[in-house]
């Protein structure tokens, strides 16, 4: 025995990019063939027990060149430097210490392949099973479908980037509004996503799963790219060093980034799009042990809308915006409307954001780890919608005016030790975290079309407050993984001088079992929620403030051969309360829900040079409380299906094409009304050298007639007698081309 224990070599070591000289998060590595192993931090550091001092280390990340490390005897350290390098399916094992980060091996595979992309927001697509919809011009946020969750524009996905919240509590459009707008998608470093309220770091929002964006800490090389295309679409974008290479040799770096888009869409009221975004970050490692990032950004965007168009409007023939472009038209029989017509050309809005974002995460000693980010947040959001056109006010019509101002203030703390005995792991993570606020003269008013107030629903400021935390602990041994945990969130809203305040819990079990690198089983279970409207707690007294979400996954992650992976999980989970937000500007409860499904994803590398990927999302979304055929919770996906096959030759030819389906649903509760589906297919094509790119983008390529986004609404025509409860629409987009130039330096 005091053999064995003699030969034992404990070494640490750091995984950085040989470029950047940024660290590695999530590289694997191996001891030899013996399949042990350890996932490197956010430090890129790992720690590992050799048997003997003359072990090689194989270290592997997806878009990395694998390297072999031979170990010298009494080494007690090493930096190991990797070269970006093509994907290969072989090289992706299955990780007993993924833990909860289970699909970080799909994302790192998408986000190597991606496509390009219009806007930040089409990131999101890149989620299996996660569909978005623009249907008030493309300055709102999207509308999001995922897991059997009309999801509206956030209120169940919980969307962060760098650690900061997206999601914007008691939001003057809606719960949780997720708008991505400000991120500009080349500054995207990695992205990570989890399905169901599985996850003791993401609170409120997290029901149907989490989406969390990271930027990049430091560019590999400057870029400037020019875009154009259809519908009198321009884009500008441009990522700068400013930093030399001597100083991010000693781990300093600093870059801005900027883009301008303009587009006018496809409709005959042109959107006249507009949206600027800067972006600063700087980065130093101060020293072996603490790294500092902080990060600035602003942007501002304004549009004009078509909205949302009743199926009799095109069907009879009514008006389209004149041909002086007046600033507000309403229907009349005068003029026909085609699928991109317009009947209220007063729609339209503007919204600003600046955020600024410092880190510190240092590595203390006793294998201890802390992590500190403060964040603050201006945001300006203003709307002008009509979707019921004359079905409330026959005489100035229904058009409505959204606005605020807000001031978001946080701080998230994260302390993690690990802890070893043996081939034993126990890592603890304590979490705390605070978040501010304050919004100035939230409003719902009723307005006439010279955008003269009329009566006001609701208007004030509102201040809510959320302090949390957490413990969460991680035991692995041997090819047992057991998670558990909870989640402690204070909430205190105040709105017109009224005051309440709720306290919920949210505990976490999961379990892993990983039977060897090609094969590993997973059990998630939990409990989450999402807050509710400041309006609506004071003014039900506080009631059904924080209704719960309690869910179960069972899943695995599986390469039944070296160059295919699949994921496949059977999912349910029950909300004690859902809440739809009225056209009056009422938040309403809607009984309880329940939801069951499959995911299924697969990733196929056919060869060097070719890629296949397909994922397929079935659920059933019903209401608890109503009777059978009376219970369909409206817009809600049922089946979902992504796939596409992507190229990459090393002459620089890469693009690919896809396709995205959603399946017709039920379009109110007794589905007498219907959302219909659609197929859409993509095709990209580019020649990318070391100093410059071209290349080709059609969205749509068989111009499909589709509908992007469909709801239930209660509608009159100008000359209508009466309203009409009806289907409304947004078209999607029609064959759409865009070519791209962008020069690396």
């Amino acid at each position: 025995m005091a053999n064995i224990l003699a030969a034992q070599q404990v070494i640490k070591g750091k995984v950085i990019d040989k470029n950047t000289r940024e660290p590695i998060e999530y590289a694997s590595v191996m001891i030899g063939l013996s399949g042990k192993g350890v996932m490197t931090d956010k430090l890129g550091d790992f720690k590992l027990i050799l048997k003997t001092d003359t072990d090689v280390l194989n270290i592997s990340l997806i878009g990395y060149q694998s390297q072999q490390i031979k170990i010298q005897p009494q080494q007690q350290s090493i930096i190991i430097e990797l070269m970006r390098g093509s994907v290969d399916l072989k090289d992706v094992i299955i990780n007993e210490h993924l833990n909860n980060n289970s699909f970080h091996t799909l994302s790192g595979l998408d986000l190597n392949l991606r496509r390009p992309v219009n806007t930040s927001q089409d990131l999101m697509r890149l989620v299996p099973g996660l569909f978005i919809a623009q249907h008030m011009g493309g300055g709102k946020a999207e509308q999001i479908f995922f897991r059997g969750f009309d999801c509206d524009h956030g209120t169940d996905l919980n969307v962060s980037v760098d650690g900061m919240p997206v999601n914007m509590v008691s939001h003057a459009h809606g719960q949780g509004y997720a708008d991505l707008h400000f991120l500009i998608p080349e500054t995207v470093e990695t992205y990570d996503f989890g399905k169901g309220p599985y996850y003791n770091s993401y609170g409120d929002f997290c029901t149907a799963g989490y989406l969390s964006f990271n930027t990049k800490d430091a560019l590999d090389k400057n870029m400037i790219s020019l875009e154009g295309g259809m519908q009198n679409h321009f884009r500008v974008a441009a990522l700068l060093n400013l930093l030399s290479n001597k100083a991010k040799q000693k781990g300093e770096n600093l870059y801005i980034a900027g883009e301008y888009n303009y587009l006018d869409g496809p409709f005959q009221f042109a959107e006249h799009y507009k949206r600027y975004n800067l972006f600063a970050k700087y980065t130093n490692q101060l020293n072996a042990n603490n790294k500092l990032s902080i990060s600035a950004s602003t942007f501002g965007t304004t549009w004009r809308a078509s909205g949302e168009i009743p199926e009799r409007a095109v069907a009879n023939g009514t008006t389209a915006v004149d041909d002086n472009d007046n600033p507000y038209i309403v229907a009349s029989p005068s003029k026909l409307i085609d699928r991109f017509g317009t009947i209220d050309s007063a729609q339209g809005g503007n919204t600003r954001r600046t955020n600024i974002i410092t880190k510190l995460t240092t590595s203390l000693p006793k294998n201890l780890t802390l992590e500190n980010e403060l964040y603050y947040t201006h945001y300006y959001f203003q709307l002008h919608v009509n979707s019921t056109f004359f079905a409330d006010d026959s005489v100035n019509g229904d058009e409505i005016l959204q606005q605020e101002s807000r001031d978001m203030f946080g701080y998230n703390g994260k302390l993690s030790k690990q802890n070893y005995f043996g081939n034993t792991t126990l890592t603890s993570s304590i979490g705390l975290g605070a978040r501010i606020d304050r919004t100035h003269g939230t409003q719902f008013t009723n307005i006439t079309e010279q955008y003269q107030p009329l009566d006001t629903v609701n208007y004030g400021n509102i201040s809510e407050n959320n302090i949390n935390g957490y413990i969460d602990e991680t035991f692995i041994s041997g090819k047992w993984l057991f998670n558990a945990g909870s989640r402690l969130d204070y909430l205190s809203f105040n709105y017109h001088d009224s005051t309440r305040n709720n306290l919920i819990a949210s505990p976490k079990v999961n379990v892993q079992y990983t039977l060897n690198h090609k094969i590993q089983f997973y059990l998630k279970s939990g409990k989450g929620f999402h807050s509710n409207d400041a309006r609506v707690v004071i003014g039900n007294n506080g009631l059904e403030t924080l209704p719960a979400a309690y869910g179960a996954d069972l899943g695995i992650n599986w390469k039944p051969i070296p160059h295919l992976y699949i994921n496949a999980a059977l999912w349910y989970l029950y909300l004690q309360q859902e809440f739809v937000l009225d056209d009056d500007g009422n938040i309403e409860p809607g009984g309880r829900t329940r939801r069951k499904g499959i995911d299924l994803s697969a990733r196929y590398q056919l060869s060097k040079w070719l890629f296949a990927n397909l994922n397929v999302n079935l659920a059933q979304p019903r209401l608890v409380d109503s009777v059978a055929g009376n219970n369909y919770l409206a817009l809600a996906p049922t089946f979902t299906s992504t796939g596409g096959v992507d190229v990459k030759f090393k002459n620089g030819i890469n693009g690919g094409i896809s396709y995205r389906y959603m399946h017709k649903r039920a379009g109110n509760e007794n589905y007498t009304l219907t959302a219909d589906g659609y197929f859409i297919s993509d095709l990209t094509v580019n020649y990318t050298r070391k100093k410059y790119e071209v290349g080709i983008a059609i969205e749509n390529i068989f111009n499909a007639k589709w509908n992007e986004f469909e709801a239930e609404e209660i509608t009159r025509l100008k000359g209508e007698p009466a309203p009409v409860d009806q289907m409304s629409f947004t078209p999607g987009t029609p064959f759409f081309a865009k070519f791209k130039l962008a020069v690396f330096f």
